[in-house]
């Protein structure tokens, strides 16, 4: 199954483009001469980015979005076709992530997760995938996470939201297959990018090695290229994810606690062990 063909009233629509994986999406994405509409929170910065991917001759349109918000997340189908443009291939990429006792975490932040992390990804699948049906093409890609593949202590609610995007997008390869449309869940270990200091993480989590935006999104592009169901970027990576992935969670997760341990936290009296 090859990519969805561009067109010129077509487009990808890539959420979280302001930075890191979703960046590199954006231009990866243009450079295969896609026109692209950048979503995000920061439109100094989609700005910039649109300015940087106008010699490639593409179109790249800025829409200034908080997907924290429901309402937001429901125009964005409107104001992309108030540019004449539909979406062939969508990227589900924005996301966040909150290190730390969930019990000591504000319960705004929790939320906030799964409205981005979940909400979004499933309100705009909602939205572009029946038109892609109907045309006989497209794409979705959705931007999971290691961190899905099991429980994760101290980064419960986005284990546990990137569990959902997984689960989600593997169901629907399986209901889209043969209809011209793929689907496929984009599981990356560590990444350098912004998001470890949203979720308040110093230092690079101690688990697989890390992989670039750039391998990242290679990877996801041949996988769509490919029909995949769902991948995990990086050769050591995915070794090191599948290889963990067959541990028992009663034996697993002990040993996660312990790595992922904030410093300085300790168990309140009375409280109970993992």
């Amino acid at each position: 199954m090859a990519l969805p063909a561009t067109r010129d009233d077509g487009a990808a629509l890539v959420t979280g483009a302001s930075s890191g994986i979703g960046e590199e999406f954006a231009r990866q994405l243009a450079k295969r001469g896609y026109n692209v509409v950048l979503v995000a929170r920061r439109a100094d910065r989609l700005d910039s980015l649109a300015k940087q991917l106008g010699p490639t001759g593409v179109r790249a349109e800025v829409e200034t979005a908080d997907l924290r918000d429901p309402e937001a997340v429901m125009r964005l189908p409107a104001q992309v076709a108030e540019k004449g443009l539909e979406v062939d291939f969508l990227v589900n990429n924005a996301g966040f992530g909150n290190y730390g006792a969930f019990a000591q975490s504000l319960l705004e932040t929790q939320i906030g997760q799964i409205r981005v992390n979940v909400e979004a990804l499933v309100t705009l699948t909602h939205q572009f995938l029946p038109p892609m049906l109907e045309r006989g093409q497209g794409a979705v890609v959705n931007v999971a996470s290691s961190a899905g593949l099991q429980p994760l202590p101290y980064e419960a609610v986005y284990a546990a939201s990137k569990a959902f995007a997984l689960n989600f997008s593997e169901a629907l390869h399986v209901e889209t297959r043969g209809t011209g449309v793929a689907v496929v869940a984009v599981n990356p270990g560590p990444v350098p990018t912004e998001w470890q200091a949203v979720a308040g993480l110093t230092e690079q989590p101690r688990f697989p090695p890390s992989v670039t935006t750039e391998q990242v999104v290679e990877e996801a592009l041949s996988a769509v290229d490919k029909d995949k169901r769902s991948i995990i970027p990086g050769r050591l990576v995915r070794l090191s994810m599948l290889t963990t992935r067959a541990v028992p969670n009663t034996v697993k997760l002990p040993i996660i606690k312990r790595m992922n341990e904030p410093s300085g936290w300790r168990m309140s009296s009375g409280s109970s062990g993992s």
